[in-house]
């Protein structure tokens, strides 16, 4: 569809007015779950800048809650595709913009729903989330190892998960060395506590996201990066030969003429390790240690 221009706003434009609604729909933000909503439309607003939303295009938004950011995405988007998981959210969300051209909800858990019921598999689209810290990492896994990537992805998430995503050597994690092998990760902005409802006790962050064209390995080889990746992360205050070598069960002599084969010191530790060298090892991973 097109054209269907921006909407007049319908949600509170206060704090006050945001735990009014909560109390009407008799929703208690669950901490446990790492629930706390968004009531600044300014975050929002830079957050969808941030995507770089425009008229034609299609957003999927995961977890849109109240519907804060629904609201700003369909004020520039032509269509967004909302994912909610929690019935009672549904529910008010079907109220609020269930008659508004371009919105389409689709009730349901993100993790598991199957792709091409969100998207079309042809179709180019954006993906928004602010999402509990629980997980944050999860989807944003889930929408990278699809066939059918975003264009590019804006995920608000906990500031320390945020850091990981975009982290350098030597502060690689497992996480972000996945997400670095699948896209370009750039920490947008900070997001103080004091936005949400309630209010966490960390500060959060939007990173965008920017799915690579062509990825540095193909389908078949990606299975062996991620195990070496996660045998060189197991046990990670030791040397990587040695973690390596006790993950696979390789001789440690055979793991260390590897990794100096391939340009790496043994004495190194995986988080010292960028995508590339990880992507080298992949590429020159004897058979036999590395089936």
């Amino acid at each position: 569809m097109s054209g269907s221009g921006p909407i007049a706003p319908v949600l509170p434009t206060s704090r006050q007015g945001w735990q009014s609604l909560l109390d009407r729909l008799a929703i208690r933000p669950s901490r446990g779950l790492g629930q706390n909503f968004l009531f600044e439309r300014g975050i929002v607003q830079h957050m969808v800048r941030t995507l770089g939303v425009e008229r034609n295009d299609l957003v999927v938004e995961i977890g849109p809650g109240l519907g804060i950011l629904t609201e700003e995405l369909l004020h520039h988007a032509d269509e967004v595709v909302a994912v909610e998981l929690d019935r009672r959210l549904a529910a008010h969300l079907r109220d609020i913009f269930g008659t508004t051209p371009g919105f389409r909800l689709i009730e349901g858990d993100a993790l598991t729903i199957d792709l091409p019921e969100i998207v079309d598999p042809n179709r180019p689209y954006l993906v928004a989330a602010n999402l509990p810290y629980s997980v944050g990492t999860a989807v944003l896994r889930r929408f990278l190892e699809t066939p059918h990537r975003p264009a590019r992805l804006a995920l608000m998430v906990q500031r320390e998960v945020a850091e990981r995503l975009v982290a350098h050597p030597p502060k690689m994690t497992v996480v972000g060395i996945a997400t670095q092998f699948y896209a370009e990760p750039r920490l947008a902005f900070v997001v103080p506590p004091s936005v949400f409802i309630p209010p966490p006790k960390v500060e959060s962050a939007v990173v965008l996201l920017e799915p690579h064209h062509q990825l540095p390995l193909g389908e078949a080889d990606q299975p062996r990066f991620f195990r070496i990746v996660n045998a060189g992360f197991r046990h990670k205050r030791k040397q990587l030969a040695n973690s390596i070598a006790d993950e696979l069960g390789a001789p440690k002599a055979d793991v260390t003429a590897w990794l100096t084969g391939s340009g790496i010191d043994p004495m190194r530790r995986a988080e010292t390790l960028g995508v590339t060298e990880w992507v080298a090892l992949t590429r020159t991973a004897p058979p036999d240690l590395v089936p």
